[in-house]
């Protein structure tokens, strides 16, 4: 059968192109994609190419499927896997597969698997690690966004502490402890925030960093002071650009004792720097954001990893129990995936939309592969709809959920584009 996909080629070279798809063998199932959410990492191996280490060395030979982060339903199941899945299901995927040794995924490394698809085939092993979920919830989009909550909940489980005198890693963030997101007003960042205030371990206080005034109103009208009382956690949100001494002025917060927990995403010296500067003891600073620099540096103060026990870690992806925990508490209402959805579109702005992904605002970028529409910003809704009613009636929907996309919206979507 056709599809109708983005193929990656080599360095920033990604087409929109109808192909042939093989029939499925007995070990394989053939899925409709419906969502894919455009992420940072598809950027990197876009302007990496065959030097990504994901990406084949024969893409521009053999092109591969870009998107991982995606969700649809169920069209044909192979005879191995009839037991398990069955036609009309919906999915969710955990691309960040182990599959003997090597760093193969869905959306960076596969022929004929990736989310930026209206149809793929999941290959035998995605299935075989436990990779392709079941998915019971309303919205597609919540199972796309799936994906980056896992990077995020495992981010969270990886941090550690430890007791003086005993070494031993006690896993998890400090519960009731002092948290700060540097750089976190973008989508990462702001679902990291909805985690930590509805994941099972939560701090007692949370400071949230950025530079851009715009991001953090957005990030203050999620997350206002009637969620924070309800969940227990002290939020703050502070703009450091016209501040002296950032470090200082963070450390203020925590009474000068310095924060538990520090998550850094930006890969930029002075802000690795920083939360370096704010760690208190036994602080664990954990870099999420991963840079394209094979060099990139800072200075870390060593007289503390000595004498006060801070250290350093940092995690790539989530495993297949971190997507599974983002499936449920979604399915529970419990976090909101759409914090982190700032634009819409069709699969034929995918190759613009990731090529200049540093470059658009605001956070993720939502695609729909079976429908034509330009990347569109949420916020754009009403000015579009003085000339689409349709765009006007997507805009009535968001307003009244706090102005983010949602299942209804979704559903809206769909059904007239």
């Amino acid at each position: 059968m056709k599809t109708k996909g983005v193929r990656m080629y080599g360095k920033n070279d990604l087409r929109v192109e109808e192909f042939e798809l093989p029939e499925i063998k007995d070990d394989e199932i053939l899925v409709e994609n419906i969502s894919d959410s455009v992420c940072m990492s598809t950027y990197k191996a876009a302007i990496l190419g065959k030097e990504h280490k994901r990406v084949p060395k024969d893409v521009d030979i053999n092109p591969i499927i870009i998107g991982h982060e995606f969700s649809g339903n169920i069209v044909k199941v192979g005879s191995k896997w009839k037991e398990q899945f069955k036609e009309g299901e919906k999915f969710a995927i955990q691309p960040a597969l182990n599959y003997k040794g090597t760093m193969w995924s869905p959306g960076y490394s596969y022929m004929y698997c990736g989310g930026d698809a209206t149809y793929n085939i999941i290959p035998n092993e995605v299935m075989e690690l436990g990779c392709l979920l079941n998915y019971k919830g309303e919205a597609y989009y919540e199972a796309s966004l799936a994906e980056p909550m896992s990077c995020i909940i495992g981010a969270f489980h990886a941090c550690y502490h430890t007791t003086m005198g005993v070494y031993k890693h006690n896993m998890g963030i400090v519960e009731g402890g002092n948290m700060a997101f540097l750089a976190a007003a973008g989508p990462m960042g702001l679902g990291a925030v909805d985690y930590a205030l509805h994941g099972e371990r939560k701090p007692r206080k949370l400071v949230i960093t950025d530079v851009d005034e715009d991001r953090l109103n957005r990030a203050r009208n999620i997350f206002t002071d009637n969620v924070s009382k309800k969940s227990g956690v002290e939020l703050i949100f502070v703009n450091i650009k016209e501040k002296d001494n950032p470090s200082e002025y963070l450390r203020l917060f925590t009474g000068g004792k310095g924060f538990d927990d520090v998550f850094v995403f930006t890969p930029v010296k002075q802000v690795v720097e920083q939360a370096s500067n704010i760690l208190g003891r036994d602080g664990c600073m954990n870099f999420f954001a991963g840079p394209t620099d094979t060099k990139f540096s800072g200075e870390l103060n060593y007289y503390n990893v000595h004498y006060a026990s801070v250290h350093v870690m940092g995690t790539t992806g989530g495993n297949t129990d971190d997507l599974v925990e983002s499936l449920r508490l979604t399915e529970e209402g419990r976090i909101n995936p759409a914090v982190m959805i700032t634009h819409v579109g069709g699969m034929s702005c995918v190759p613009e939309t990731v090529l200049n992904l540093p470059k658009i605002p605001g956070g993720k970028k939502l695609i729909y592969t079976h429908i034509n529409m330009e990347l569109t910003a949420i916020d754009d809704f009403k000015r579009k709809g003085e000339k689409d009613l349709r765009f006007a009636k997507l805009a009535e929907i968001v307003v009244e959920n706090r102005g983010l996309w949602c299942p209804e919206a979704e559903k809206y979507l769909l059904e007239n584009w």
